[in-house]
């Protein structure tokens, strides 16, 4: 079974049985219906037009519900309305329907997390964990936000501000996460970016180019993880760091400054470094303090205090660290880091072997645990 296929299709299918009348909360429900039964049928009998497949037993399902509510809600009989089965029209909704689930209707955070949960593909887990809230609770918000809009027409798009929201963590999750959506999330920052004139679109898709320039050397073949300094630079796709540094240097020349600017320059500081000696920690620290005055973001501060420990140094860093509350994710990771670079390995390894224990992925944590049986290992011998 082709998840990418499947995954790749369902903005395609939800989008149609919307335009068909379908209310969004409805029409997802029939999708989900209908990609377990494409797990379950395809394999023994795939389909020769699979997105005409899905958009016919999409349908179905949803007319199964809908006649099944019939008698209380006393919908109008749609059965003659179901479409024959045959190839789909090859449409893109995708960025549509990341607008129209910014719904005006919804709080901003409201909407973030349905579009994830409905277009974006990410899992409740993987978006509480973006949002760094228990996954029940975000259960719970994308359950109000479905029955917000049940009932009201799409006919309103959100903002921009929401939607760049929203593909910043998909691409975050795509780049880091269990499921590859990052290729996707800048294809349709580019689409957005030839239709709206705004620097922090501009911001945006220059953060995810110089990001992804970098992506085949973040891991070694065996899936560990490789850290930012020991990375071979050779590697990095030069093509796109220079898009990316194009693209960003245009919108800072508007004086409009957005966070994702900010983040931008910060990446492009590091990919202008050939080496990770050459790194300008100084500017970096300073493009986190304008982060931080955008912001107010604690984990920009978890950040901007490892790049401080880079700058003036561990013990500066390890201050920076200490005003922060060490729940955060990472948190205990940046101080095990810095303990080390400030020479005390048993305090450090003993930091990592926690920091293992919190990671939110098995590369994370084998690479955590790994430090910490390198520093073990240094002081026994």
């Amino acid at each position: 079974m082709d998840e990418a296929l499947l995954r790749s299709l369902t903005p395609g299918v939800l989008g149609i049985l919307v335009r068909r009348g379908a209310d969004f909360a409805a029409a997802e429900d029939a999708v989900q219906d209908a990609l377990v039964e494409a797990v379950r049928v395809w394999p023994d009998d795939p389909p020769r037009d699979p997105k005409g497949w899905l958009v016919t037993a999409a349908w179905r399902k949803f007319l199964d519900a809908t006649r099944a509510e019939m008698a209380r809600r006393r919908r109008e009989d749609r059965v003659d309305e179901e479409p024959a089965p045959g190839p789909a029209a090859t449409v893109d909704d995708t960025l549509q329907l990341y607008f129209l689930c910014a719904h005006p209707s919804l709080s901003p955070s409201a909407a973030v997390a349905l579009t994830l949960r409905a277009v974006g593909g990410l899992t409740t887990r993987q978006i509480a964990q973006a949002h760094l809230v228990p996954e029940a609770t975000m259960a719970q918000r994308i359950s109000r936000a479905k029955r917000t809009v049940s009932n009201v027409r799409f006919d309103q798009p959100g903002d921009v501000a929401t939607v760049l929201r929203v593909l910043y963590l998909v691409f975050n999750e795509g780049y880091s996460g269990d499921v590859d959506l990052a290729a996707e999330a800048i294809r349709l920052t580019r689409q957005l970016a030839a239709v709206i004139d705004h620097p922090e679109v501009a911001g945006l898709l220059a953060l995810m180019l110089l990001h992804q320039a970098r992506r085949a050397s973040r891991t070694a073949p065996d899936g560990s993880l490789i850290p930012l300094a020991e990375q071979d630079r050779g590697r990095w796709d030069t093509v796109a760091i220079a898009e990316g540094v194009e693209i960003l240097q245009a919108a800072l020349a508007r004086d409009r400054l957005g966070e994702f600017q900010a983040q931008a320059a910060v990446a492009a500081l590091h990919a202008d470094a050939r080496t990770a000696e050459e790194t300008d920690w100084v500017q970096i620290v300073e493009w986190y303090d304008e982060l931080v005055r955008l912001t107010d973001s604690p984990v920009v501060r978890l950040n901007r205090a490892v790049a401080v420990g880079e700058a003036d140094g561990p013990h500066a860093g390890l201050a920076e660290l200490a005003t922060l509350n060490d729940s955060l994710p990472r948190h205990t990771a940046a101080a095990a880091y810095l303990h080390e670079r400030a020479g005390a390995p048993v305090t450090a390894a003993r930091l990592y072997t926690e920091a293992a224990q919190k990671a939110p992925n098995l590369p994370e944590r084998n690479y955590l645990t790994a430090q910490a049986a390198r520093l073990n290992t240094a002081t026994r011998n």
